[in-house]
């Protein structure tokens, strides 16, 4: 039977996939042209790593091959993202074009050469050219490249009035596959390819997720709760590379009893060692460009979510990060794009990596005879006390604790290194007392949400920045509803602040029921100056 595999392109021969047959035929379409008469087009295939668009080019290029009408070549140019130098990389393409090809009497030592490959007469008949790995080329060989290509593109289109095998130039159709650099947006001078059509890879949808478990109940005779597969899709957002590998860890390596359901426990089981045990190229790739500068500005101030920032593509650190697959963007108005985390999981192992690469050593976190029994007991815990505790814990190690964090450009530290510290904090605190706290982002926006357990009993608290009177007062009312949604009756709201004074606690700290649901929200600010 098949396996989930999420170690490059599917084989669907081997593996469970989605057909993502409009895809396909969308990307075979432009490549052959609506009428292959009148040629075909020039496209980009772009999209963030692991979408699939290697996959869907590789159906393109087999369907392709069977058209007798054209040569169809796929070059994967990942072998010369080392390659520095422009001129060694286009020869290296040259050359391969030609070997395989079976060219003779024709060579292409430099680019302004290159375009002489594609020549009628030196072309037997229309090729289609398919890149992969396209971005991986020094960037002077990119913009020369994409001018050679662009140059051939309207001397073909001068010559429309002929078939498209007539014309003297027989490059029928291009496409480069992707992930930033095809875009133009690292050329200086803007991108010389403003001939190309483009074709974006998307993540797999809900119902494309389903149908690959569907497939496995199929062939296996085992049942994958629906609940399974629906956190798998809110976690992962569809993401193919994400969703094979926990596809593999449900149905292999962790999967003892196949003769029962796999079930929510065993998701959150899973999930659990996916989170912090569990190696994996794709998150192991996007926390390593999460942490470059200066796209670790952006994360950080994604993950303090005071207010929304805009996604634009003209904007190149978001690109990065969208193309890379740290943030994507969520339409609230046709004109009005915001960047969030691209799924759940991300934005977890994000926070993970950061908390405990930023705070490995937390110090120590009360005095070691502290009377403690007015925080926590045997039996429970006074959430409240216990923030009020990690505020004077704050203010005596500031000093060294926030020696070398990460600071904006003028010298105040990121409040989301405090959302980080405090998540610290309470880690170590309960795991002393056999206790848990889990991070939750139910927005995918940068908001974070603590959940603790200790003694057998829930507790929730809401982190906020504090911004004004108008927000609190909407934050109070945000944790009371995500309070309602967890089945709990009362949830604490931490407010850091840079200071606050006391007739500011007394007035903003009062305890607030509310009225739509019944819960009690206790508010306490946490003072970072």
């Amino acid at each position: 039977m098949r396996k989930f595999s999420s170690y490059g392109p599917v084989d669907i021969r081997q593996h469970y996939y989605a057909p993502r047959q409009a895809l396909i035929e969308r990307a075979y379409t432009q490549m052959v042209g609506a009428d292959p008469d009148l040629g075909g087009h020039y496209i980009t295939v772009w999209g963030p790593r692991q979408t699939g668009k290697t996959w869907i080019m590789q159906q393109v290029l087999w369907r392709l091959q069977a058209d007798d009408r054209f040569d169809v070549l796929k070059i994967n140019l990942e072998h010369l993202k080392l390659v520095e130098d422009a001129g060694r990389a286009v020869r290296s393409l040259a050359a391969e074009i030609i070997e395989r090809l079976g060219l003779t009497d024709v060579t292409a030592d430099s680019l302004d050469e290159l375009d002489g490959v594609f020549r009628r007469g030196v072309l037997r008949k229309p090729l289609i050219l398919i890149l992969d790995e396209f971005d991986a080329l020094p960037e002077a060989a990119i913009a020369g490249l994409a001018s050679v290509f662009r140059n051939v593109y309207i001397r073909r289109q001068d010559q429309a009035h002929l078939p498209s095998a007539a014309r003297d130039y027989l490059l029928h159709g291009v496409a480069l596959i992707g992930v930033r650099a095809v875009l133009g947006v690292e050329n200086p001078r803007g991108s010389p390819f403003n001939v190309q059509r483009s074709l974006r890879i998307p993540n797999l949808t809900a119902d494309e997720v389903a149908g690959m478990f569907r497939w496995y109940e199929q062939e296996s005779g085992q049942t994958v709760e629906p609940t399974v597969v629906a956190q798998l899709f809110y976690e992962t957002q569809g993401q193919p590379g994400l969703v094979s590998w926990f596809g593999e860890l449900l149905t292999e390596t962790y999967n003892e009893t196949t003769d029962r359901p796999i079930t929510p426990e065993q998701f959150a089981a899973v999930y659990a060692r996916a989170l912090s045990v569990l190696p994996n190229n794709t998150i192991l790739n996007i926390i390593s460009k999460a942490k470059q500068e200066p796209y670790q500005e952006v994360v950080l101030e994604l993950f303090q979510a005071r207010e929304q920032e805009l996604f634009t593509y003209d904007d190149t650190r978001l690109n990065f990060l969208y193309l890379n697959g740290v943030i994507d963007r969520e339409e609230e108005a046709p004109d009005r794009q915001v960047v969030k985390f691209a799924c759940p999981f991300v934005q977890k192992r994000l926070f993970n990596y950061f908390a405990r690469t930023l705070f490995r050593q937390v110090g120590r976190l009360y005095p070691p005879f502290a009377d403690l029994s007015d925080t926590i007991t045997d039996e429970s815990l006074n959430v409240k006390n216990l923030l009020r505790r990690y505020e004077t814990y704050l203010q005596e190690n500031r000093t060294w604790l926030l020696k070398e964090v990460p600071r904006r450009s003028d010298l105040r530290v990121y409040e989301a290194v405090y959302h980080f510290n405090l998540y610290a904090y309470l880690d170590q605190l309960l795991l002393r007392r056999h206790g848990q706290v889990l991070p939750e982002f139910p927005t995918g926006n940068g908001k974070v949400d603590l959940l603790l357990r200790y003694a057998g009993r829930p507790y929730a608290i809401e982190v906020k920045s504090y911004v004004d009177e108008y927000t609190y007062r909407e934050a109070l009312r945000q944790a009371a509803r995500y309070a309602q949604q967890l089945g709990l009756a009362e949830i604490t709201l931490a407010l850091f602040v840079e200071a606050v004074n006391d007739a500011s606690r007394v007035k903003y700290e009062a305890v607030y029921t509310d009225a739509a649901t019944g819960v009690t929200v206790i508010p306490t600010f946490i003072a970072t100056g």
